[in-house]
C-alpha cells in the first residue's frame, strides 16, 4: 500500500449538500465503515454535548456582565439540590426553592416583563448568547427591555419561570434557557414566553422560540420575533396556542395602507375611463 487512505474512501453522492447544513449527511464510507475522520468528529460532538449538560453556569461572570450593562440581577434556584438530582428528578427543577421565593417576593416592585436566565440542559448556551440577545432586544425596543428584572436561575427547567414570574408579580415572563444539546448544537438557547405566570401552567400556555445562536436563529432575528410576541401577549392578554407568531406578516396598519392605495388607484383608473374626450 502507498499509505494514501483517501484512495479507499467512497464518496457519497450527497456530498455537495453538506455545505448547506451541519447535519451529519454524506459522510462517505471506507469499505463497510465510516471514514476515520467522521468517527472522530462524532466522538468529539458527543463529548461536547455531554460537557454542556454537566457544565455549571458561571454566575459571578454573568452577573458582573449584567451589572455592567445596567441590570440589577437577582438569583434563584430550583428545589434540586445538585446536578444529579436535577437530571434524575425533573420535577424538582420546576419547583422554586422556598428561600428563593421569599427573596424574590420582596426584591422588586410588580413589573410588566421579567427575564429569567436559566442554565437548563446547556449552561454554555446562556453564558454565550443571553447577553447578546438582551442587547439586541434593547436595540429593537428600548422602552420595553431596558429596565426589566433579570433573574439568574440554576438547576432550572422551563416551568421554574412560572414560579419566578409569579413571585415577581410580572405580567409576562421570558425564560432564556439552555436547550437539550444536539450533536451539532451544544449551545442552543430556547426562549419561552408566558403571560400571567403562575405555578401549575402547562406548555400549551406558552410560546417558544428555539435554536437561538449565530449558527441558528441570529440575535437580531430572535429579538425581533421575541419583541413581537411580548407586545402581542401583553396587548391580547394571552400566550400559548391562542397566540401565533405573526411577526413575519405585514403589520395590520401597513396592510390597510396598501389596500387604501390600491382602492384609490382603482377609483382613479375608473374615473379616467369614464371621462369624456
Amino acid at each position: 500500500m502507498d499509505g494514501d487512505d483517501t484512495k479507499s474512501l467512497i464518496r457519497d453522492p450527497w456530498s455537495d449538500l453538506r455545505r448547506h447544513t451541519p447535519a451529519r449527511i454524506a459522510l462517505g464510507r471506507a469499505g463497510p465503515a465510516l471514514p476515520t475522520q467522521a468517527v472522530l468528529e462524532f466522538g468529539l460532538a458527543h463529548a461536547r454535548a455531554r460537557d454542556a449538560v454537566h457544565q455549571a453556569l458561571d454566575l459571578e461572570a454573568l452577573e458582573a456582565s449584567l451589572r455592567a450593562d445596567g441590570y440589577a440581577p437577582l438569583r434563584a434556584r430550583s428545589a434540586a439540590p445538585d446536578r444529579v438530582a436535577y437530571l434524575t428528578r425533573p420535577d424538582l427543577g420546576r419547583r422554586l426553592d422556598e428561600a428563593s421565593a421569599q427573596a424574590l417576593r420582596t426584591a422588586a416592585a410588580p413589573c410588566e416583563i421579567a427575564v429569567v436566565l436559566a442554565d437548563g440542559l446547556s449552561a454554555i448556551a446562556v453564558q454565550q448568547h443571553a447577553l447578546p440577545l438582551l442587547a439586541a432586544l434593547r436595540a429593537q425596543a428600548p422602552q420595553r427591555w431596558s429596565a426589566i428584572p433579570a433573574v439568574l436561575a440554576v438547576q432550572s427547567r422551563v416551568a421554574l419561570g412560572d414560579a419566578i414570574g409569579a413571585a415577581l408579580r410580572a405580567h409576562l415572563v421570558v425564560v432564556m434557557i439552555g436547550e437539550r444539546p444536539g450533536l451539532s448544537s451544544p449551545d442552543s438557547l430556547g426562549l419561552y414566553v408566558t403571560h400571567a405566570p403562575r405555578i401549575g401552567m402547562s406548555d400549551a400556555e406558552r410560546n417558544c422560540i428555539s435554536n437561538v445562536r449565530p449558527q441558528g436563529l441570529g440575535y437580531a432575528e430572535a429579538a425581533r420575533k421575541l419583541d413581537w410576541l411580548a407586545g402581542a401577549a401583553l396587548a391580547r392578554g394571552l400566550t400559548g396556542v391562542g397566540l401565533k407568531d405573526e411577526s413575519d406578516a405585514l403589520p395590520f396598519s401597513r396592510v390597510n395602507g396598501l389596500r387604501a392605495t390600491e382602492n384609490a388607484t382603482s377609483q382613479q383608473h375608473n374615473s379616467n375611463e369614464a371621462a369624456p374626450d
